[in-house]
This record gives structure tokens, C-alpha cells and sequence, in this order.
């Protein structure tokens, strides 16, 4: 298979299960298994960093008014104090708390590789798949009853710890804080939106980084349209996967999920 063939299946790939709770990382190791890509592992590792910032273009497209708006309030209220912009700053405000947990161990785990000797496991990948589909079929039918105001301080240090699991590889980072925010009770759109305001920061960070190692590649332009390309691809799909998502989850149908990686867990521990 060409490059340039292989660069676009994992950017669909890539773009797709990001907005969806089955582990985009996992599913991109899958798709190297099941498939000849034909790359090497700087040019995957490489890849799978710029279609994510594909993906977080999407997400902040996607958000761009709640952005602008929470960005404004918070500022605003360590300027005027005024109390209309309340809301919005403490929201700011555990979107840090929740990114801290993950923020820290991230850190740590990269440094000291503790978990490199699981990215290439394909078999735990799908174990993985499997607790993946065992949370998501416990909160299921949870509704919950909290808004965004009623998000608290414990509230968002549950959903970064959450989120810390999803260091794990084959957990779904969008599936582990979507479970921790239904087990605190928040409602299922704001779960939606919390998880995905979420992804930012860490998004932003593993960009940069990601940014960083493709300067030092000192690719051909030709590798750089390709993945450039990869990137657009990843954000356009994960642009509609998202919205797709999103009508799938408060309407109530995460069996779907529930379903899928089960299926997809059982078939890649027994036959991969």
C-alpha cells in the first residue's frame, strides 16, 4: 500500500473514533495490524500526533462560541469582579482542576515509558476495548440532573482522575471522562461537553510536542502535504463524527458503543 494511501486511511480513522468513545489510538494500532500501511514507526507515531491536532481543530471549531465566551467571563471577572461572569470562570476553573490528574501522570509516564511496552500490544488493546465496553454499559441509561453550574470542585478532580486512566492505552479518553461525568451525576450534554472542552488542553500540549519532532524529521514537501492532508482529513471527520456522537448520547443509545467494543474487543484478543 502507498504512503499516501496509508496517511488517509488513518486520518479517517483517526478522525472518527476520536469523536467516539472506543480509543482512537487503539483503533489506529488495530488498523496497523489489520492492514500492510507500509510506515515506519516515527512516521506513525508522528502521524498519530498530527491527525489529533486535526482533531482538536474540529473540537475547537465545534465549540468555538462556548470558548469564546468562557475565555471572555474569566478574564472579565478577575477584572470587574461582577458576578454575571461567575459561572463561567468556576467552570474555567475545573476544566484546570480536571486537567491536572492527567496533566501531572502524563508527564510522569512519558518520562519514565511505563507503559511503551503496551502501545504495541494489540491483544490489550482489545482487553482494554473490553473494560471500555463494561463502563459504558454501566452508565448507559444514566440521565444525571447537573448543569454546568452545578459542576464542583470533587466533581471535575473525579473526571480528571478518569481521564488519567485513559493514559492507559486502548481506554478512550472521551469514553473515561463521559463515564466519570455520569457517575457524578451531570447531565448527559454536559458530560458531552465537559469531556470535549476536556481534550483541549491536553490536545494543545501533545500538539506542540508532536509540532516539535515533525520540525526535526526535516521532512520532503511531499511528506509534509501528505501529512498535512492526514490532518484535514482527521479534522473534517471528527467535525461530523462529533456531531453524530453528540445526538447518539442524549438520546440515550451508548449500547451502541457498548456493543461495538465488545465485538471489536472479543475479535482482536482471539484473533489478533
Amino acid at each position: 500500500m502507498s504512503i499516501l494511501i496509508s496517511f488517509i486511511i488513518l486520518g479517517i480513522v483517526q478522525g472518527f473514533m476520536e469523536a467516539i468513545p472506543v480509543s482512537s489510538s487503539g483503533h489506529l494500532l488495530i488498523a496497523e495490524h489489520l492492514i500492510d500501511l507500509n510506515l515506519t514507526s516515527v512516521q506513525l507515531e508522528t502521524l498519530a500526533v498530527i491527525t489529533n491536532l486535526g482533531s482538536l481543530i474540529a473540537v475547537i471549531i465545534l465549540f468555538r462560541k462556548d470558548i469564546i465566551s468562557l475565555i471572555h467571563d474569566f478574564f472579565a471577572y478577575f477584572k470587574t469582579g461582577d458576578k454575571k461572569y461567575q459561572a463561567n470562570t468556576k467552570y474555567c476553573l475545573w476544566l484546570i482542576v480536571a486537567t491536572i490528574p492527567a496533566g501531572i501522570t502524563g508527564l510522569i509516564v512519558t518520562k519514565l515509558g511505563l507503559f511503551d511496552f503496551l502501545e504495541k500490544n494489540v491483544k490489550f488493546i482489545g482487553l482494554m476495548l473490553l473494560v471500555t465496553s463494561l463502563f459504558l454499559f454501566i452508565i448507559k441509561d444514566f440521565k444525571g440532573y447537573k448543569n454546568k453550574e452545578k459542576i464542583t470542585f470533587l466533581d471535575a478532580l473525579i473526571i480528571g482522575l478518569f481521564q488519567m486512566v485513559a493514559l492507559i492505552p486502548g481506554i478512550s479518553r472521551s469514553g473515561s471522562t463521559i463515564v466519570g461525568s455520569m457517575f457524578r451525576n451531570l447531565d448527559r450534554e454536559t458530560s458531552f461537553d465537559f469531556s470535549f472542552l476536556l481534550f483541549i488542553p491536553i490536545s494543545i500540549a501533545t500538539s506542540l510536542l508532536g509540532i516539535k519532532d515533525l520540525i526535526s524529521l526535516k521532512l520532503s514537501t511531499t511528506m509534509l502535504m501528505y501529512y498535512g492532508l492526514a490532518m484535514i482529513i482527521a479534522c473534517v471527520v471528527t467535525y461530523f463524527s462529533m456531531k453524530l456522537f453528540k445526538k447518539i448520547m442524549i438520546n440515550g443509545k451508548l449500547i451502541y458503543f457498548v456493543i461495538y467494543c465488545l465485538i471489536v474487543g472479543i475479535s482482536v484478543v482471539l484473533f489478533l
